[in-house]
């Protein structure tokens, strides 16, 4: 069951960065996308303010599965795991740099078609 949860939760990360970074593109989902960006702002800045900055929910769950899993030395960011899992070699602070930006340009884009193209 726990590495049905580790896919799981794996799989539904990989759909909201994808959903967070494209999501805006298609009319009939940008009102969605704004929601889940949104919600996505708030774990990493408000409940950031308590359990850190860049706080995800949804990586506290995963990690907390692949710790039961018997996995150790896990990054901070799903993303960092990730791009380590794939081969690419960046540090950390380089991607949190790179999340960061995507991010506020996601929501950016969002915001000007929910509210200013075509409202």
């Amino acid at each position: 069951m726990l590495k049905f949860l580790d896919i799981l939760l794996f799989t539904l990360h990989l759909i909201v960065i994808v959903f967070n970074l494209t999501g805006w593109i298609w009319k009939g989902t940008r009102r969605f996308h704004l929601w889940v960006i949104g919600l996505t702002g708030a774990s990493w800045f408000i409940l950031g303010i308590w359990y850190g900055w860049g706080y995800c929910f949804l990586t506290d769950w995963h990690w907390s599965i692949k710790r039961q899993l018997g996995v150790e030395d896990l990054p901070n960011s799903f993303i960092q795991y990730f791009f380590e899992a794939i081969g690419i070699g960046i540090v950390p602070n380089t991607t949190d740099s790179i999340t960061l930006v995507a991010f506020v340009l996601a929501i950016v884009i969002s915001i000007y078609f929910n509210f200013f193209r075509n409202p």
